[in-house]
């Protein structure tokens, strides 16, 4: 920032929505280039994302607990891949660029790999996802296979795929595309600032978002404490990073082993006994959000400084409760993949425990579209397993019979 001119108040963006036939203006990441200003114009890669909305939504904040008006969704699902990811791949792309890339790679539980492939697609490189056997939904593994990315199956889970495509890209001098890399975070801090530009340039209260490998709570912490030193906002919101219970290693980590960021000096030996542990047990995490089924997230001590920045919290929520409130997220006109659900999941146990107060102003981030993993939703509805089932009814071949029926 001591070579771009930031602007003064964060308002001050929303001069670029008259000019948004210019592709950077457009985009909902390069509207905000002066607050990720690594790369020349010339270099920057969109497709278009960040075109998403922030909706108050009374009949979900009913469901979590909250009074009319206070609960907004910020929807990511609208990105050109389907997924908050786009953010970040469009700033890691941009870097890419820079550098010279000619070939690139993930591991993937889904939304990963659909988005690095488009990205990859458009920037003329080739792209490789590595992917668990058996451990992606098909919505997402079609979009990567349909925007031409080599598809390898490894026989383990997304962890073990993070090993691996590490050591390939390292090998074979890949560009790797997975939050280990900072750009990928700077290009999802900007999903934070549509949420202020949502909120009519104010701050929320809290930002619920799911958590897995924990990239977007640590770029929405660095986004928070960037705009606190640049004098852009007065406080950061509270953040609550909200996990899956079968896939709940911050959860524990945090809550019952104390882990903290400590100004930085993070308690190595308590990560690595707790990894040791899972090693020695043959722990594998399994949920039905299978975009947050991850037990060794790579940005685990990036996510303690969000959480020190932020008064975080960290939660846990099971499958049925996910699967419950997606479909209240559905209900009332939206929808989401079960990742995303677990936001809303979250904010319900909180205000249930007094932690979030009914009259703050939340923002739930839903990071994926609803047809990311169609079989969820199918199945939670067909075969009844909630509150919330909406399944089809089975009727003859017959007109008075069917008109009895909608009846």
């Amino acid at each position: 920032w001591d070579r771009i001119e930031v602007p003064k108040r964060m308002s001050d963006f929303a001069r670029r929505w008259a000019s948004r036939d210019h592709k950077l203006d457009f985009s909902g990441v390069w509207r905000f280039r002066e607050l990720l200003a690594f790369c020349d114009d010339a270099h920057k890669v969109t497709t278009g994302e960040g075109q998403t909305i922030l909706q108050a939504n009374d009949g979900v904040g009913e469901y979590a607990g909250m009074k009319a008006g206070r609960l907004h969704l910020q929807y990511e699902g609208l990105n050109p891949s389907g997924s908050f990811k786009d953010n970040g791949m469009s700033a890691a792309f941009s870097h890419a660029m820079v550098v010279g890339a000619k070939s690139c790679a993930c591991a993937s539980t889904g939304n990963t790999s659909a988005s690095m492939a488009l990205y990859a697609h458009s920037c003329g490189l080739k792209s490789t996802v590595f992917i668990g056997s058996g451990r992606i939904a098909f919505g997402k593994l079609s979009q990567a296979m349909d925007y031409g990315a080599q598809t390898v199956q490894i026989a383990g889970d997304f962890d073990d795929c993070m090993r691996q495509v590490q050591d390939v890209c390292r090998e074979l001098g890949l560009y790797l595309l997975n939050s280990l890399n900072p750009f990928r975070l700077e290009g999802q801090k900007t999903i934070m600032y549509r949420i202020i530009e949502g909120l009519g340039w104010r701050v929320p209260d809290w930002v619920v978002v799911p958590g897995g490998n924990l990239g977007n709570s640590s770029a929405f912490g660095k986004a928070f404490l960037e705009l606190k030193e640049l004098g852009l906002i007065e406080r950061p919101p509270r953040l609550a990073i909200i996990n899956a219970a079968g896939a709940d290693t911050l959860t524990d980590l945090v809550n019952n082993k104390a882990l903290v960021w400590n100004g930085g000096r993070v308690e190595q030996a308590v990560i690595d006994a707790y990894y040791a542990d899972l090693t020695a047990r043959g722990y594998s995490p399994h949920t039905c959000a299978s975009a947050i089924e991850i037990s060794r997230p790579v940005n685990l001590k990036k996510c303690l400084r969000a959480i020190d920045v932020c008064g975080g919290v960290v939660r846990a929520v099971t499958d049925p409760e996910i699967c419950d409130a997606k479909a209240v997220v559905g209900r009332y006109g939206l929808g989401c993949e079960p990742a995303s659900a677990a936001s809303v999941a979250g904010l319900r146990q909180l205000t249930g425990e007094g932690v979030i107060g009914a009259d703050e102003t939340v923002a739930c981030v839903l990071t994926g579209h609803a047809l990311k993993d169609p079989n969820v939703t199918v199945n939670y509805h067909k075969d009844k397993q909630g509150p919330f089932s909406n399944p089809p009814i089975e009727a003859p071949n017959d007109l008075e019979e069917i008109i009895r029926l909608i009846r």
